[in-house]
């Protein structure tokens, strides 16, 4: 009998997902992800009526910007081994987000591009005020941008293509530093690349972390925010849904989205932004469950091409008579996290593919026929907050009881809420503003950007915060050019190259070095997970039971 069951169930998920209608253009684009935050970054999308504070776990779309203050920096995962980092007083835009074609700017200060990989076929282009540079080659890249000079470097094999006004795109090899002076009529020199700094090993040490966690083994490839779930939980082996993450740090009491904000994501629509430093995949990525009566994140079976959803839950309107009785005036919209196994019901997209069921890029067992989603049973887990809130900053769910099927209504294919200037941000308070001159700086492009759509109909009295300038547009370099690098460009004015560097240490060398001159200890191998039966292998179980008691988080 549980032979016939298990086939029988393994067909209905063939026959579900044969019966799944495509995916809309560009649904499998993961957008870039705002990953580290150091210092006071300021954040702006078009549409926006201000800068606003970023916030870690942002996902970015066209037309974005970002600003570092003094002291600080930030970082961005545009590839399960990419990433776009910014230094202190830079800005630094998401330009054009294809399949095969990120493009980024920089109007001032610092970045690097940390590419351990780029997919065949796929193509970074940076533009800068002097020049635009192309990138299909992984390696490590870092562009410096001054009033009247731009530097570029390529390290760690990166090959680069270089155009200009006026004049033919050129290779840069790796290892290589271009100086390009001036915009109107801008000269090109070439140095060797200097020596590593602060900033690059920094750089390298922060990739290095991330694409080495040891949750990488238990999540599909391509997933983003991997690497910082192994500092805020533990993971699991239990007999119904595999590895399993178990957050530590969370309050009494506390549920999956719950405690962040919804914006309005271009493409995407409502999308959840979490508080949490881990919170990007365990909320688009998988299912919740519950493990023991503990929330635990179970990212399902590793599939070759995992697909990004804006959140995986589920949104229900109300009757007037539960509204008045949790405390909300007015109409309410709730949610719920979807549990193992349920599909989405998607509210972006074209028609054919909003409100379908669906279970795109996920490869395990599958609930067919949901009457009541399993965790609107789930004390605490089921929330809402009034539809005038929803979408205006962080949400102060109102928690309650499970209600009886006929009072919720499930909604499939059309939100209620529509999205406003508050919508697009995280949250509205003061944040550090970029200088002018930066905001009024065109680049070099191979091709203008496209006009933002907005949801909305924007006041025509009110002046935007960022109007960007249009970009002086170049042809881009032929594919052609990539196997027949031109002459080198003069070495310039700078006289001798960097001085000659010492020789590699010998291994013998390092194994006699004292003590004081060794590398640091390296911290304790992380534990492999162990079966589940009933508690943790410590016997103590994170702060997170379901419908406990405590204040609300």
């Amino acid at each position: 009998m549980k032979i016939f069951l298990l086939v029988l169930a393994l067909a209905l998920s063939a026959l579900a997902l044969a019966a799944e209608p495509p995916p809309p253009p560009g649904s499998e684009i993961t957008p870039p992800r705002l990953s580290f935050i150091d210092g006071a970054v300021s954040f702006w999308r078009p549409g926006a009526e201000d800068w606003a504070p970023a916030r870690v776990n942002l996902p970015l779309a066209p037309g974005d910007a970002l600003y570092t203050g003094a002291r600080s920096n930030l970082e961005i995962q545009t590839g399960p081994r990419a990433f776009v980092r910014a230094a202190e007083n830079t800005q630094l835009g998401i330009v054009a987000l294809e399949p095969d074609f990120l493009q980024v700017k920089v109007t001032g200060g610092q970045a690097s591009l940390d590419l351990r990989s780029i997919p065949a076929g796929h193509t970074v282009e940076l533009d800068t005020p002097s020049a635009v540079f192309t990138i299909e080659h992984p390696g490590y890249y870092r562009v410096v941008v001054t009033d009247e000079v731009v530097h570029f470097v390529t390290r760690r094999g990166g090959r680069a293509a270089i155009s200009v006004a006026d004049a033919p795109p050129q290779i840069i090899s790796s290892s290589e530093e271009i100086v390009v002076r001036g915009t109107a009529a801008p000269s090109v020199e070439t140095y060797v690349a200097p020596e590593l700094d602060a900033w690059d090993r920094w750089n390298y040490a922060r990739t290095d972390h991330e694409i080495e966690a040891l949750s990488t083994r238990y999540v599909s490839p391509g997933v983003y925010g991997v690497g910082v779930l192994d500092q805020y939980g533990a993971w699991r082996i239990v007999p119904t849904y595999g590895a399993v993450w178990v957050p530590d740090r969370v309050a009494v009491g506390w549920a999956p989205y719950t405690t962040g904000s919804w914006i309005w994501d271009p493409y995407y629509g409502w999308t959840w932004v979490d508080i949490a430093p881990w919170g990007w995949a365990p909320f688009h990525y998988g299912r919740w469950v519950l493990v023991s009566g503990f929330w635990a994140w179970a990212p399902g079976p590793v599939i070759l091409r995992p697909v990004y959803a804006p959140a995986l839950v589920a949104f229900f309107s109300f009757s007037s008579s539960v509204s008045v009785s949790v405390g909300i005036t007015g109409p309410a919209i709730g949610w719920v996290a979807l549990a193992w196994g349920e599909p989405l019901h998607p509210w972006w997209g074209r028609p054919g593919f909003i409100g379908v069921p669906t279970w795109r890029g996920w490869a395990g067992p599958r609930i067919v026929d949901v009457k009541v989603h399993q965790h609107a049973k789930t004390p605490r887990a089921l929330v809402a907050v009034s539809e005038k809130q929803f979408g205006s900053g962080p949400v102060r769910p109102v928690r309650f009881s499970p209600a009886a099927p006929h009072d919720l209504k499930h909604i499939g294919d059309a939100h209620p809420v529509r999205p406003s200037p508050p919508s697009l941000v995280p949250e509205r308070r003061e944040t550090v503003r970029p200088p002018a001159k930066l905001l009024s700086r065109p680049v070099v492009s191979t091709r203008p950007p496209r006009e933002a759509a907005l949801p909305f109909k924007p006041d025509p009295a009110r002046k935007p915060a960022l109007a960007a300038p249009a970009p002086r547009v170049v042809p881009p370099p032929k594919q052609a050019d990539a196997s027949a690098a031109p002459p080198r460009p003069s070495f310039g004015d700078k006289g001798a190259e960097r001085a000659r560097p010492a020789q590699p240490p010998r291994l013998e060398d390092l194994r006699r070095a004292p003590p004081a001159a060794a590398a640091p200890p390296k911290a304790p191998a992380a534990r492999e997970p162990r079966a589940l039966p009933g508690r943790p292998a410590n016997g103590v179980f994170p702060r997170s039971k379901a419908g406990s008691g405590g204040r609300r988080s």
